[in-house]
Parts: structure tokens; sequence; C-alpha cells
């Protein structure tokens, strides 16, 4: 991860950030200042991942897509104009991303990112992978684990969406605030808030431990009671796409509908309700800015080191519009 020792903002970006070196304070921002991101996968989740960290002020971030722009993309996609269908989608988002911030560096690489060695991901303190096989992603997680790099993955269907983080060992500072005493003896008590500073470690899990997670135990159809089946659907999703080498397709509706009830019993035994297949197609844009903000807000926390990350996988339910934590021990 970077560090702030050498970096200095500008009277310009001390004035541009004024915001949230207030929030955050100002070493927070300069390991802002300092971090170079890999956004892997610019649909409509990548592109509010991408518009929140470039607005945060980091030094440097890259668009990593092979795929071209469809129309369905102009649903969510909002970094590439309707005039860009067909070119390629990194490609077609790096003006409007740009104009967000012209202080940050903004790359594109049309590569499809099965096709990038280990050495690759030695470029950057943040990869975030969206759309990807179950595959590519252990082997993406792997090399940054190897490699001390912090991982993200994330995706949306339709109204259903998550965020995975492998952060290794992550340490951070954290405010605490409580009320102090500051009356004198034999007067009426009275108090006033004080903050202190306190270094915390987390530990994380791998991603591999999302794949093997056994939602068939009395302890998880407890929880099942309270959360919901999001977790589940998760899976069922991830299977889908490593089957067929695509997500489910409206145009398909029936045919897929049944896939996945099929994927569904193979591995988790009638968890999730048939209804629920209704609504996975596509990519919904509320849901991506929805999903796309917090991953974001982890990646600004996971950087600047400051407050707890989120550990470690963030679920939005579309029964229930909500989101929650699952965490993966």
């Amino acid at each position: 991860m970077v560090e702030n020792n050498d970096i200095a903002l500008t009277e310009h970006e001390a004035e541009l950030y004024d915001r949230q070196i207030r929030l955050w304070g100002l070493e927070a921002q300069k390991r802002l200042r300092g971090s170079k991101i890999l956004i892997a996968g610019v649909n409509g989740l990548g592109a509010e991942v991408a518009k929140n960290i470039i607005l945060a002020g980091v030094k440097s971030v890259t668009l990593l897509d092979d795929q071209n722009v469809t129309l369905g993309d102009s649903c969510s996609q909002f970094l590439s104009p309707v005039d860009s269908i067909g070119l390629n989608r990194a490609e077609a988002s790096i003006h409007r991303a740009r104009a967000l911030n012209p202080m940050v560096e903004i790359t594109a690489d049309k590569e499809n990112i099965s096709e990038k060695k280990d050495e690759f991901f030695e470029n950057f303190d943040v990869v975030v992978v969206i759309g990807a096989s179950i595959e590519e992603l252990l082997r993406i997680d792997n090399i940054c684990r190897s490699k001390n790099i912090k991982f993200f993955s994330a995706d949306v269907w339709g109204m259903f969406g998550y965020s995975f983080a492998d952060l290794q060992i992550h340490e951070f500072v954290e405010d605490k605030v409580k009320h102090k005493v500051v009356s004198k003896p034999h007067e009426k008590s009275k108090t006033e808030l004080v903050t202190s500073t306190m270094k915390r470690t987390l530990e994380f899990p791998e991603f591999k431990r999302v794949i093997e997670f056994d939602y068939n135990t009395p302890a998880y159809a407890k929880r099942m009671k309270r959360v919901g089946p999001a977790f589940p659907l998760l899976r069922i999703l991830q299977e889908f796409r490593t089957k067929h080498k695509r997500d489910p397709n409206y145009e398909k509706r029936m045919e897929d509908i049944e896939e996945l009830k099929q994927i569904r019993d193979e591995i988790a035994d009638k968890l999730v309700p048939d209804n629920d297949f209704e609504t996975v197609f596509a990519q919904i844009s509320p849901v991506a800015a929805i999903v796309g903000g917090q991953l974001a807000q982890e990646v600004i926390k996971t950087v600047s080191k400051k407050e707890a990350p989120n550990l470690n996988v963030f679920l939005f339910d579309p029964n229930t519009c909500k989101g929650f934590i699952e965490a993966i021990e």
C-alpha cells in the first residue's frame, strides 16, 4: 500500500479536496493521492465505482475491459456515450472519466484480464474485478495475496448485487468518541465529547472461502431467517456464469430460470425461492449506484487507512431493498 511520506498536495489540490481533508484528514488524503487503482470490468457497476474513486482524488485509475459497448449498457453505463455502441467499453469511457477530475491519471486497457500475467497486477495498490468467472477471481485473488495487493470483486445481476473484499492483514486507524467528565467535585455533573484515535488490525479471508461456504448447516439456516437467501443466490449466479460463460439473458428468460433452479438444487438445496430468479437480468442502474457507491467507499477507506472496512461480503437483497454484511470467518 502507498505511504504518504513523500507525497505533498499542491495548493490547487488542497483547495479541490478541502471538504475531504476536513472529513478524513490530510494524511488520509495524501495516501489517496498516491494510490493506483485497477478497475477491471467497465459495465454500469464499474462506471459507478470509477466515478466515486476518481472524484476522491487518487493518483491513477486504469480501466480494463475487452468488451464493446452494447445498447444494454445505455441503461446503467453513463461513462460511455450512446453513440459509442460497438466501440471498446474502456476506451469509450475515457473522455467522461477524465472530465470528472483532471487531477487523476486515467488510462484504458482493452485486453482480456485472463491474458494478464502476474507482473501486470504489481502496478496497482488496489485491484477491483467486476464480471469475472469464479476461476478468474480465484486466480487474481491468489496473485494479489502473494504480492500484498488489496483485492475486491463485485457484480450486479438485475436487482441483486454484491461486493467482496480481501485486504489480507489490514492496518487502519479509527476514531472513538466518548464522554469525559469535566465538572469539578461537588458540582453538577458535566461532560464533553472527546475523540481519540486508535490503531487496529483486521485479517481478511481469501475469496476461496466464499466458494467453499456451506449453506446447508443449521447455523446458517437460522441466520437465513433473519437476512434472507441473498448469499446462496450469489453462488448460484456465479456458477451460472462459470458454466455458460455468460450471465442470465432476458431473451432466454424461461430457459435460464430453469437452469438457475437446477444449479440451486445442486449447491443450495432449494434455499432460494423460485421468484428470486425473476429479477436477475441486466444491470439496474439504481442497484449499480448502491453497490458501486458502497464498494468505492470501501476502496477509499482501504487506501486511506481511515476507519474500519467491512468484513467482508456486502450483499444487496432485492426483496428488502437493503444491504447487509456477511462475515466469512
